[in-house]
């Protein structure tokens, strides 16, 4: 069974969760998780980290394993910007198409909407990725843009609003 939790950076699944991210989003591009912190001083400290996790057999016992991970950058205090910031969405590739990012995202959603009362959410999303974020429900914002020599485009997502009673 996989479980989405949303963790801190010293727990123990953290080590799993920046593993995960630098095979699938950093190392394909040269960056470490050293060159992200650089790049973005403080960033992963402000993140709220969101791991999907399975229990994998070990020989006797159950060692929980990291296959999904995406933070959620809230936004800052003295900042114009009112909406959270989804970044580093990835699932292990052995097991994409499984539901995994979608049951990640509902986190996000449900944890920015509900809990946080954010207005909105953002991603800059690689062109690969837009019909992922499309079925959720997410639109286009902007026109394409080059993010670590990739191009992206930026997605957003309001707030759900209630139905009106008739």
């Amino acid at each position: 069974m996989i479980r989405i939790q949303r963790i801190s950076m010293d727990h123990p699944l953290y080590e799993q969760e920046v593993a995960l991210r630098t095979a699938v989003l950093l190392a394909p591009l040269g960056y470490t998780i050293e060159d992200y912190k650089a790049i973005a001083p403080g960033r992963e400290e402000q993140c709220e980290h969101f791991v999907a996790v399975i229990d994998h057999p070990q020989g006797n016992q159950s060692k929980e394993r990291v296959i999904g991970a995406a933070t959620l950058y809230p936004p800052q205090a003295g900042s114009d910007e009112t909406a959270g910031k989804v970044q580093q969405v990835c699932v292990n590739p052995q097991r994409q198409g499984e539901g995994i990012g979608t049951n990640l995202m509902i986190a996000i959603e449900v944890r920015a909407f509900t809990e946080l009362a954010l207005p909105g959410l953002y991603c800059h999303a690689q062109l690969s990725a837009i019909p992922f974020y499309e079925k959720l429900g997410w639109d286009t914002g902007s026109e394409i843009f080059q993010e670590a020599g990739i191009d992206h485009k930026r997605m957003q997502i309001i707030t759900p609003q209630p139905p009106k009673p008739t």
